[in-house]
């Protein structure tokens, strides 16, 4: 099983989302800080705890993640209850992208982290290659055996071997709206492709920039791609082009790639047209879509779950202020995709160990849970934990799709491929916010980035 999230039978529980009466982003009371009695560094398992961890007093651990700001604070709470209960010393280390050259960076330095938090399948298949990752110990499996459905297990496996674990999940199909803008403009949810794009051109006609694009982030682009094409293409197509079965110079490409255009060929539609699309980098394209009141820059913005955490950063209410819809239908069906972080050991220590353990027990996710902005995949966490209906509604269906689920197209492809700033499909689909008109010359140039990629 490689990398996107098609889920059929939760299929309506996504398109009542726009239609919840939510509460806001937040705290649940607890401050997102876990109750665990008799913690500490005595370690074990007590009445409050779901997991058994061991003593690790004065044993010092490094993580290391790509995630900044909001996501990086919300991680390391988990973090925190992680050393209350075990005595080791967590240090959360900053990566960038890709996560494999940093990694590479570090470990030819002679100083890997213990664990690293890998959103990318193909990278995680490129660590077990290199032969950094260690195979996860008989506890984290344990936990994953009881906490995850089966494909979230092999997601993390490689030619049979439990290397990682999932701690985070994502719903990428997601559209984001200013709902005063567009109670401003008399605009309307959109269902189908047909009907967003007729949104769009509402919402542009009442003053307002209808859709703020994060082009200068390019997996944003690649989740707009994705999302079309499993829509309009369906998962038998989808599943051929990210195992590169079917070239990027296939005819369902070139119609996904035409679909896309319909809005990347109306700088009118996007905030601040291309050139200012490709200057906007994610954050941003969440912040300025709910600030200015009823004047934002932008009035939508397409992507996951986690935009929650970005509007917490605004004085926008989620259910309020902020409001969200299924990924419109290109073909018969809203497509659903999704991503994830799992964490993989780069040492084979008794801390490593324990970490992996850790975040995949249901104490670890409800913490994160509380914080707003995460989905887990650990069906064995309260979902009552989410601090809004929205992020409850996902994660249920989430849940309830068990093993029918794909990933992020781009996450199952080499890094160098899917996962690289300036290189390979995120350089091509800026390339092609800047010309969407050049559908011909965008297919060939990722046809012949991916057969280098696959290759190597």
């Amino acid at each position: 099983m490689r990398t996107t999230l098609r889920i059929r039978r939760a299929a309506m529980v996504f398109t009542a989302i726009g239609a919840l009466a939510l509460t806001g982003c937040g705290d649940d009371g607890d401050g997102g800080k876990g109750k665990a009695d008799g913690g500490g560094s005595e370690g074990g398992k007590d009445s409050a705890s779901s997991v058994s961890l061991p003593k690790l007093d004065g044993e010092k651990i490094s993580v290391a993640a790509v995630w900044t700001g909001p996501e990086q604070a919300n991680f390391v709470k988990v973090l925190k209850e992680f050393e209350k209960r075990t005595g080791a010393t967590v240090t959360f280390v900053p990566a960038q992208d890709p996560i494999v050259n940093f990694l590479g960076t570090k470990i030819a330095g002679g100083q890997p982290p213990d664990v690293a938090m890998i959103p990318q399948v193909g990278a995680i298949q490129q660590a077990v290659a290199k032969k950094w990752a260690k195979p996860a110990g008989d506890a984290a499996k344990a936990q994953l055996t009881k906490n995850y459905s089966k494909v979230w297990q092999d997601l993390g496996s490689v030619d049979g071997t439990q290397y990682g674990v999932y701690f985070k999940a994502a719903n990428k199909s997601l559209i984001w709206y200013n709902a005063k803008a567009f109670e401003n403009a008399g605009a309307t949810e959109a269902k189908t492709w047909k009907d967003f794009l007729a949104t769009a051109e509402t919402v542009s006609a009442s003053g307002v920039t209808p859709v703020s694009v994060a082009g200068a982030d390019g997996w944003t682009l690649t989740d707009w791609f994705e999302n079309i094409y499993l829509s309009q293409a369906g998962p038998e197509k989808y599943d051929q082009l990210a195992q590169h079965k079917i070239k990027w110079t296939d005819p369902s490409v070139k119609d996904a790639l035409t679909t896309l255009g319909q809005l990347f060929g109306k700088p009118s539609l996007i905030a601040g047209g291309a050139d200012g699309a490709l200057q906007t980098e994610f954050p941003a394209s969440v912040t300025q879509t709910f600030t200015g009141g009823d004047q934002p820059k932008g009035a939508m913005v397409f992507e996951a779950d986690f935009v929650g955490v970005n509007i917490q950063q605004t004085k926008a209410k989620i259910g309020t202020d902020a409001k969200v819809f299924p990924f419109p239908a290109v073909g018969a069906e809203s497509p659903v995709v999704t991503g994830g972080d799992a964490a993989v050991a780069l040492k084979d220590t008794k801390g490593a160990q324990a970490l992996l353990t850790w975040l995949a027990s249901a104490d670890a996710a409800k913490i994160a849970a509380e914080q707003g902005g995460f989905i887990s995949p650990n069906k064995a966490m309260d979902v009552a934990a989410y601090p809004n209906e929205v992020q409850r509604t996902i994660a249920k269906a989430l849940i309830a799709a068990g093993d029918a689920v794909r990933f992020d197209m781009s996450d199952q492809a080499p890094q160098s491929f899917g996962g690289t700033p300036g290189k390979g499909e995120w350089k091509s689909l800026q390339d092609f916010l800047k010309n969407p008109k050049d559908i011909a010359g965008t297919q060939a140039k990722l046809e012949s980035d991916a057969a280098k990629a696959y290759k190597s």
